[in-house]
């Protein structure tokens, strides 16, 4: 074995410590997720599920089960309509008013990215809501209809977008500006990781480009939005969820009032498969935007990869051949001692 070999069989296993030392401290900041989860999410998932599949009373002896299979399952799909209809309209608003959201996010955080004055007051602003507008802030806030734009207005925007849209489609578009403050309110979490991206992106790129005659618009396009596509997505699965389990959603509100229902066919069993299905649905939306901001292999990788796999069939088949004609040399080499043989003994 040669020395260059040696060094780089050393290389390598240095390179495979490091990558075990930093999996090992990924490892240590996510264990006490892994602890919460298994505590406190992983066996009340599968207790409602178990649920789901049960018609449970409750008594003075304790809870009744009566096994029902896919029974409410089915009951929700063919007797309760609202929930089939407010279940569209949920997958429709969501992936409609999500891309909005982020939209609007990484447009505030590209703005407060410059140099002005006041930066860090304006994204308190920004951020602000998020902190202050929860809960029963949220629930005042929607009866008095302050986080919405007036009637008159909605009526307008409904208007033109029904002349050249269909009423499934404009429907939730119209619903969409009717509580848009509503909507940019829950974009402050999306702003500061979006700002947190931006400040990472070297500005020596900016300059390059700049120096090699690109625009604004094409920094953006070719440096901006590549570096911070990881963030996206992020902020895309972020507000499904935020949206998905608000207590303003009416899902919520109609799995809460079946939870706590005295009808003999509802209850505990049949609002936890209503929130089965209504999780089901949610991660096909967050599956959904996955596959299309999910990051692509880059070609180059792939073309390296191909590049290494050929040289590795080349060398292969150079072995291959120096093996044929070694096992040729041998041969040759035994025929020719026979033929000496047999002249020395004649």
């Amino acid at each position: 074995m040669s020395k260059k070999e040696k060094k780089q069989k050393k290389v390598k296993i240095k390179a495979g410590r490091l990558a075990r030392r930093d999996a090992i401290v990924g490892l240590i900041f996510v264990t006490p997720w892994i602890i919460g989860a298994l505590a406190f999410l992983i066996v009340p998932m599968f207790q409602s599920f178990y649920y789901s599949l049960h018609n449970i009373r409750i008594t003075p002896l304790g809870k009744n089960f009566t096994y029902l299979g896919q029974g409410n399952y089915t009951e929700i799909l063919t007797a309760n309509p609202d929930f089939s209809t407010s279940l569209i309209g949920y997958v429709v608003s969501t992936i409609i008013s999500v891309p909005v959201i982020v939209v609007f996010a990484l447009m505030i955080a590209i703005m407060l990215n410059q140099k002005i004055k006041g930066k860090g007051f304006m994204r308190l602003i920004f951020f602000l809501p998020v902190i202050i507008v929860s809960g029963p802030i949220m629930s005042i806030l929607n009866e008095g209809d302050t986080a919405s734009i007036t009637a008159l207005d909605v009526q307008t925007i409904t208007g033109a977008i029904e002349s050249f849209l269909p009423s499934a489609l404009a429907s939730p578009i119209s619903d969409l500006f009717e509580n848009m403050i509503t909507i940019l309110w829950y974009s402050g979490v999306q702003i500061l990781i979006f700002l947190s991206s931006l400040q990472k992106i070297d500005p020596a790129m900016y300059e390059a480009a700049k120096i090699d005659g690109g625009s604004g618009w094409e920094c953006f396009w070719k440096i901006t939005l590549p570096t911070i596509k990881p963030m996206i997505l992020l902020n895309l699965v972020y507000t499904v969820v935020f949206i998905s389990n608000n207590d303003t959603n009416d899902i919520i509100g109609m799995i809460k009032m079946s939870m706590f229902s005295g009808i003999q066919q509802q209850g505990y069993g049949y609002a936890s498969a209503m929130a089965w299905m209504y999780s089901l649905v949610e991660v096909l939306i967050v599956g959904l935007f996955a596959l299309a901001f999910m990051a692509k292999k880059d070609v180059y990788a792939k073309q390296v990869k191909k590049a290494k796999k050929q040289a590795k069939r080349e060398q292969r088949e150079i072995k291959k051949i120096r093996r044929r004609s070694d096992r040729n040399a041998a041969r040759q080499k035994k025929i020719e001692s026979r033929i000496e043989g047999k002249r020395k003994a004649n």
